[in-house]
This record gives structure tokens, sequence and C-alpha cells, in this order.
């Protein structure tokens, strides 16, 4: 199912629990967001950049074709098969996801996966940096954040919404400014229980 926004697409786990199943895959994950990241490539680019065989990652392609994650892009020429991704964002109902075994365990492989993008794209900023690629007008503005507030259901709901629009504003702002580089942004609401120091004890 797809949202109003052709670059959006929201999977529904009901009609969609193979397409979730699929994008788990560690290596799938990664050959969306290059495509997403850099744009149209072939099988052999990407197993360059990833360091797989051009066989694996035309296998995974397919894959992701077969459930509309990616499509064949424009041609070069006649000799091999450039990919696209088909929609910018993929998302889903954390909700409807919780409510079965197979969706749970699907939703904690997929935050899981995001968590490994996160330390992939950490190494690549410090090498970007180090090397020269980002400029040091970066390095004040780039981070990664921890903070511990509370919060009711609520008002967790109004941050993620809060947080959207403005990336979106923000996107739409940029969209021309030569100066503008691929950010990679990871936000984590994660309510966590009370510490109960009787329970330990036991």
């Amino acid at each position: 199912m797809t949202s109003d926004d052709d670059s959006h697409r929201l999977l529904d786990p009901a009609q969609d629990a193979a397409a979730l199943k699929a994008l788990t895959h560690p290596l799938r994950i990664r050959l969306l967001g290059l495509l997403r990241q850099d744009g149209p490539a072939t099988a052999s680019e990407l197993a360059a950049r990833t360091g797989e065989s051009s066989a694996s990652t035309s296998y995974h392609l397919r894959v992701l074709a077969k459930y509309a994650f990616v499509a064949e892009a424009a041609h070069r020429d006649g000799r091999e098969r450039r990919w696209q991704a088909v929609h910018a964002v993929t998302s889903w109902s954390n909700e409807a996801l919780a409510a079965t075994p197979d969706g749970r365990a699907s939703l904690g492989l997929l935050r899981r996966r995001q968590v490994e993008h996160l330390e992939t794209s950490l190494a690549q900023h410090e090498q970007d940096l180090a090397t020269g690629r980002l400029g040091p007008e970066w390095v004040e503005p780039s981070g990664i954040s921890d903070l511990m507030p509370r919060l009711t259901p609520e008002s967790l709901t109004e941050l993620w919404q809060s947080f959207e629009q403005k990336l979106t504003d923000l996107t739409a702002r940029d969209e021309h400014d030569p100066r503008a580089a691929q950010v990679m942004v990871l936000a984590a609401g994660l309510p966590l229980a009370a510490h109960e120091p009787a329970a330990d004890a036991e």
C-alpha cells in the first residue's frame, strides 16, 4: 500500500508480510539505501561499493524488485540492467506489526538493521571528515544525541510529527543549495519501563 505521496510507501503488515520479511535482510537494506542516496546503479557497481559479488547483489536486487522496492532504470547501454529505488521512504505501523509474533520479530529486525545502518554511516562520516571529503563546517552541527526526557504517549507522538514536518520543511528549503550534503538522520523514541530495584535483587 502506498500513501498519497508517491515518494512514500506505507507497508501494511496484513498485505505486505512477505515484503516486510524481505526487507529485513541486511544487504537488501544496504542496497536500497545506496540506490536512494546515490541514484541508479548496476549490480556490478553496487557490488564494488558493498564488497559483495555481483551475483549476490543481482540476486538481492531481484528480490527487492519482486516486492516493488526497486525497479529497472534507464539503461546507458544494453549490456547491464540498471536499478533505481521506487520510493524515497518506506514506513509501517508499529502497532499493526506488534499485533502478531511474526510482526514483532520483523519489527525488531528492522530496528536492528537501522542501528547497523547508523554504525556504517558513522564510520563513513568519520572517514569523510578525516580525508577532507567533508569540510570543517560540518564538524559542529554533526553528532548523536541520547536525551532521556519523560513524555506521555501523546507527547512522543507529537514529537515525531513535529520532527518529520520540520525535516520536510528544511529539506525543501535546502533542495537547490549547492552547500547541502546528504545527511543520515536516524531518530529513536524508545520508552523504558521504570527501574525496579526489588526485581533486580530477586
